[in-house]
């Protein structure tokens, strides 16, 4: 048998490697707040905006009658149905490729001088932004931030930080 040689003081202690955390410094409330508002302000009137009136012309190629209905009636509900659904496509597709494409930041998160992360300290992936996402729209959730870790954080062990 064959004797190998290890010299100690080119061993790598791994549980210190395991045992280092990595420190990140946690967005404040406020900021958490102001990111909540610059996105939701930029959501509700350039991304509805857009998204509503491509849903209007493509109704009016494809259901020109429902159209003529809806303005005959404009209290219809599949009219505050249809609303909602675009609602909810945007806060999906803001949110999620926003967080993902963007590694992390959002319009607010970049105006303030945050970014999400996983809790381990690595960059969202898809599945990590799509249920950030997701999980913002159970109700009342906005009101979690105020205890603490929003919900949307730690159902997906993810986090908010101060990236300057």
């Amino acid at each position: 048998m064959e004797e190998t040689n290890i010299n100690p003081s080119a061993e790598i202690n791994l549980s210190d490697q395991l045992n280092a955390e990595i420190q990140f410094e946690y967005a404040t409330t406020w900021q958490r707040f102001f990111n909540f508002l610059i996105d939701n302000l930029l959501m509700r009137f350039g991304l509805s905006y857009i998204t509503g009136t491509a849903v209007g012309m493509l109704l009016g190629l494809l259901a020109p009658d429902y159209i003529l209905r809806v303005a005959e009636n404009p209290e219809r509900i599949d009219i505050y149905v249809l609303g909602y659904l675009v609602a909810i496509f945007n806060y999906l597709i803001y949110y999620t490729i926003c967080e993902k494409g963007f590694k992390g930041y959002t319009l607010g998160k970049l105006i303030t001088g945050t970014r999400a992360i996983r809790q381990d300290g690595g960059e969202l992936s898809f599945k990590d932004a799509l249920l950030r996402s997701l999980s913002r729209m159970v109700p009342f959730e906005v009101f979690s931030g105020f205890g603490g870790h929003p919900w949307h954080d730690t159902w997906t062990k993810t986090m908010v930080i101060k990236s300057r």
